[in-house]
């Protein structure tokens, strides 16, 4: 199940636990399909380890933080006013709204290797 929109790092603990943390940020068109590829892979983690959602310190096998923001982007125009020593700002017409989601998804080594091989991961 290759991944389009999710690109995740891999670190891991002194303990053995693994995380894969992915950021997105998609055009207002794209937001529907990065919903789903997250949605895809937390699913899946649900069903490969049901009942092992949960920190890992209260027994979980793996566990995950999700985290979404919209941001406009208003371009601005400097200009350096050599007279008086100054920068004017003049704001030009916001861009469309970004969608930026993050995914961190942690747990066991036998977690971290399933995940990998279910979605090609590095």
């Amino acid at each position: 199940m290759p991944l389009r929109y999710l690109d995740f790092d891999y670190s891991e603990d002194f303990e053995g636990t693994g995380t894969f943390d992915a950021m997105a940020a998609v055009a207002p068109a794209q937001v529907a399909a990065l919903h789903a590829e997250v949605a895809q892979v937390l699913a899946w983690a649900h069903a490969q380890f049901p009942g092992g959602c949960g920190p890992a310190d209260e027994g979980g096998e793996w566990d995950y933080d999700l985290a979404c923001v919209q941001e406009v982007a208003t371009p601005l125009d400097l200009a350096f006013d050599d007279a008086s020593g100054t920068i004017a700002v003049h704001a030009r017409t916001p861009g469309p709204a970004r969608t930026t989601v993050t995914l961190s998804i942690s747990g066991s080594s036998m977690f971290c290797s399933a995940l990998r091989e279910a979605f090609g991961l590095d």
